[in-house]
């Protein structure tokens, strides 16, 4: 049968098309291929411009030319057919074979006989998880999770105080040596210790990397195992040891708090808060928040709080597994793979269980100003999900425009939240993590005022995303903004928003 669909393929039939020209009796002569690739418009359009054509025989001409291509491509296919039937009498093909393959052609493009999805790990485990959360034993699951927050961020300190040490006692080496240069030392003894003591310190890096993914590896393995036991118990109602297993222990919670709150200590805030419409139409309500807050503070566990992080992670846990999910955009700079400022303390304050975390693909290079990967997290503060979005220094020059990467990479990050099911973002308002001498007073409105424009232009296009959900925008401007500065940001805000106005009723008497 294959031999005979051969002979039909890649045969060439010439096209004759006869027509009049005044008195003239023209006639077209067109070689063509069957079957015929190119589209019948395409090929009459490049017939007409290449032969120079007059424009009266235009339509006659592509009648012409598609009724041929349509009887001769009819005419091959009878041929395949009439070729694959005598094969199947003369019992060339064998006819239980050919029923088979039309059988399973047919079943794997056939919605009803498609195999149902198998369930994945990930989602069992969501769906448990998401029970036991909205369960009594949801003080549990939080009490475990800040105990291994507690004991990565112990080994975390260990591995600063090691590495503190180890270059305290570097640096006086290389104080003796520079001592000696020029003495008993070279240029090249001085390097020859430089390089030993780079090749110590990742040495050491590397020990402490591997502990903390060992470590953080068991405690993962560990809280599955616990969380699918409980919740296997919890549908067992005969299990005695039920209340135990599930018992709160709030003095030793306590302690661990007590012990370590020396770190994070929160600072004050200032904070305002907008209810905006936008749209034409068809209106959408928005929350609109202006706070003077570090990034980072929506990372970190409140734990100088006396009450733990039990109600201040509460809510960021419930809607772990649903679709009101929280994000933040984080500014960093090109490199993936390696820790500088902010990265580095928001990597190293993830804590043990944070199974969701997902870098770039192309670990191996460096990515471009707008562009950003995302990192998922079960056991921040108050996030879910954080946009590193990358920038270079133009951001800190006063002449940036709309069409700026950082601001375009803003709106493919609120692109990604209205596909996602984020319905909370932080974004720093004016594209930096810290204030510098540069950013004067008017160089902080003109920013502010190019932000929120964009992203006010932005969250219009999520209409037409999203079918226009309700969402809530934090605008963040760094701590060490004055307040004279952060009070003129929030009187520029309902300038560019339309802010829903209050309505007071009295009563007559």
């Amino acid at each position: 049968m294959k031999k005979s669909i051969e002979r039909f393929c890649n045969r060439e039939r010439e096209f004759v098309y006869k027509f009049k020209v005044g008195s003239q009796c023209l006639e077209l002569k067109v070689p063509l291929k069957f079957p015929v690739q190119e589209n019948a418009s395409h090929l009459h359009g490049r017939l007409m411009l290449l032969h120079s054509l007059p424009c009266f025989i235009e339509k006659d001409l592509k009648e012409a030319l598609s009724q041929f291509i349509e009887e001769e491509s009819l005419r091959d296919y009878d041929r395949d057919a009439e070729a694959s039937l005598e094969a199947v009498k003369s019992g060339e093909v064998d006819l239980h074979q050919l029923a088979s393959s039309w059988a399973k052609a047919y079943a794997e493009t056939t919605l009803e006989h498609a195999r149902p999805e198998e369930p994945s790990w990930d989602e069992d485990f969501a769906d448990v998880y998401h029970d036991l959360i909205h369960s009594p034993a949801s003080e549990t699951l939080l009490n475990l999770e800040h105990n291994y927050f507690v004991s990565i961020s112990e080994l975390i300190g260990e591995r600063d105080v090691e590495l503190k040490k180890l270059r305290e006692r570097q640096g006086i080496e290389m104080e003796k040596v520079m001592q000696e240069l020029g003495k008993s030392l070279t240029d090249q003894d001085v390097n020859s210790l430089a390089a030993q003591h780079f090749e110590s310190q990742q040495d050491l890096e590397n020990k402490w990397s591997n502990e903390l993914k060992q470590s953080t590896a068991i405690q993962k393995q560990e809280y599955q195992e616990w969380v699918i036991k409980l919740h296997q118990d919890l549908k067992n109602p005969n299990n005695s040891s039920l209340s135990e297993e599930i018992k709160v222990q709030p003095s030793q919670f306590r302690e661990s708090v007590e012990a370590n709150g020396r770190i994070y200590e929160e600072q004050r805030k200032l904070e305002e808060s907008f209810t905006i419409h936008l749209g034409a139409q068809l209106k959408t309500m928005h929350n609109l928040r202006l706070l003077r807050a570090d990034m980072l503070d929506f990372c970190k566990h409140k734990r100088n709080h006396r009450s733990g992080v039990k109600l201040h992670r509460l809510q960021t846990a419930l809607s772990l597994y649903s679709t009101s999910l929280c994000g933040l955009v984080l500014l960093v700079d090109n490199r993936i793979n390696s820790y500088s400022g902010i990265k580095r303390d928001s990597g190293n304050r993830n804590g043990g269980i944070d199974d969701k975390a997902k870098n770039a693909d192309r670990n191996y290079l460096n990515i471009l100003p707008g562009e950003f990967y995302i990192t998922r997290h079960s056991n921040l503060s108050e996030i879910h999900v954080a946009f590193h979005l990358c920038v270079d220094d133009n951001v800190k020059s006063g002449n940036i425009t709309a069409r700026d990467p950082a601001i375009m990479g803003l709106r493919n990050i609120l692109k990604v939240c209205c596909t996602h099911d984020i319905t909370t973002i932080s974004i720093p308002l004016l594209l930096v993590h810290d204030m510098s001498e540069e950013m004067t007073i008017p160089w902080c409105l003109r920013r502010a005022e190019l932000v929120f424009k964009c992203v006010k232009g932005f969250m219009m296009e999520m209409a037409s995303w999203d079918g226009g959900i309700s969402r809530t925008v934090q605008f963040l401007v760094p701590h060490s903004i004055s307040e004279e500065m952060f009070y003129q940001l929030s009187n520029m805000l309902p300038q560019i928003f339309r802010v829903s106005s209050t309505l007071t009723l009295t009563s007559k008497h």
